[in-house]
């Protein structure tokens, strides 16, 4: 197995917003701020990185039958200390967070990298899954938000960036989350459509 293959995939190749299409619910709602978009992709990536060890563990132990409902307890119990954790430490955050913190749970992401991968892997190559697909969602947010928090407030961290700019208050509202997405969708494919060209003609 090409354990370098297996954690870069999950930032280009097997993105889990920008390709696979998932995730896209904390990705328009949270992407109203750079901070935001961190904690909740390091959040998500706990999550993704506690619940693949434990799935790729017990994998061979589990009934297929009952494996669905024991993967979303496992990854609900891991959710539950990001809750907790940010509620005691960072309740800015947690407050700013609000209700798509506990739905990480039901985070499409997170339940398919059990399923697909962890389930069927070792520990190992369930880290590196785990660690790719958690920076390329961090990634995802953290551009997303970076382009909608300077246009539509003219801020970063809190800090104003121009004096005297007037933000379009459109791009930190929802139709401006589905329009940065969509541009930003239209020139990932626009870069793997050149990149799949060059390589047929070389």
């Amino acid at each position: 197995m090409d354990y370098f293959k297996e954690f870069f995939k999950g930032v280009w190749e097997k993105n889990p917003t920008f390709v696979l299409g998932i995730g896209m619910c904390p990705t328009l709602a949270v992407s109203t701020s750079v901070s935001n978009a961190i904690w909740m992709g390091i959040g998500t990536t706990f999550v993704l990185f506690g619940s693949n060890i434990l799935v790729s563990a017990i994998r061979n132990i589990v009934p297929s039958h009952v494996r669905i409902p024991i993967f979303i307890t496992i990854i609900a119990t891991f959710v539950i200390i990001v809750e907790l954790t940010l509620k005691a430490y960072q309740p800015a955050v947690y407050k700013a967070l609000g209700i798509y913190i506990p739905l990480i749970v039901v985070n499409c992401i997170i339940l398919g990298r059990a399923e697909e991968f962890a389930a069927k892997n070792n520990i190992p190559a369930s880290i590196l899954d785990a660690l790719g697909m958690g920076l390329g969602f961090t990634l995802n947010l953290t551009v997303l938000s970076f382009i909608r928090e300077i246009l539509g407030s003219n801020k970063l961290f809190g800090y104003t960036l121009i004096p005297g700019f007037k933000p379009a208050l459109l791009m930190i509202l929802a139709p401006g989350a589905f329009f940065t997405l969509g541009l930003l969708l239209w020139g990932m494919n626009v870069i793997k459509a050149r990149t799949a060209r060059f390589k047929r003609t070389e």
